[in-house]
């Protein structure tokens, strides 16, 4: 039998990544599992000093702004309901590496599962850029549910009504 007593959710806040929170959300629900939405802020001022030091500013307050206009918007995505029902908790975390800090957490954590969307870049724009939901997949700790947007739906509302009427 599966058991899920933790769901984790990461999220860069984009369209697959809400629509990873809604199956996240669900999954937990069905389960009674706790809820977790983390997203990954990048470490700039780690990364002004590293090989790719592509970016210029290294002022700790920047850093500790993007850090907290990440949380704002992890807090907004998690409702009330998601709180009281879920024990849903919102983690920003700091990396250079968001795949690694996310298979970090969850196997800190215990996790048992991680659901996150992804972008389904193809050809030289996953050679350019990677993935971080296929190197997630690759070395989690737990299984990982990736969602594309616009995702498949496993069940429509309509079915549901007509299996009620049965």
């Amino acid at each position: 039998m599966i058991t899920l007593r933790k769901v984790l959710v990461a999220t860069d806040f984009s369209a697959p990544s809400i629509a990873a929170l809604s199956y996240g959300r669900e999954l937990a629900r069905s389960f009674g599992a706790t809820l977790t939405v983390v997203h990954v802020v990048d470490d700039i001022v780690m990364r002004a000093y590293g090989v790719d030091s592509g970016v210029l500013v290294t002022d700790p307050a920047v850093q500790r702004q993007f850090e907290a206009d990440a949380l704002t918007q992890v807090t907004a995505a998690i409702s009330d309901d998601d709180r009281t029902h879920l024990a849903a908790e919102g983690v920003v975390l700091v990396a250079s590496a968001p795949s690694a800090a996310i298979v970090g957490y969850a196997h800190e954590s215990r996790t048992d599962l991680i659901v996150m969307g992804t972008h389904g870049r193809g050809g030289f724009a996953h050679l350019l850029m990677g993935s971080v939901s296929e190197r997630a997949v690759q070395s989690a700790p737990c299984p990982v549910l990736t969602v594309r947007h616009p995702e498949h739906a496993f069940v429509h509302p309509d079915a549901l009504v007509a299996v009620a009427k049965a």
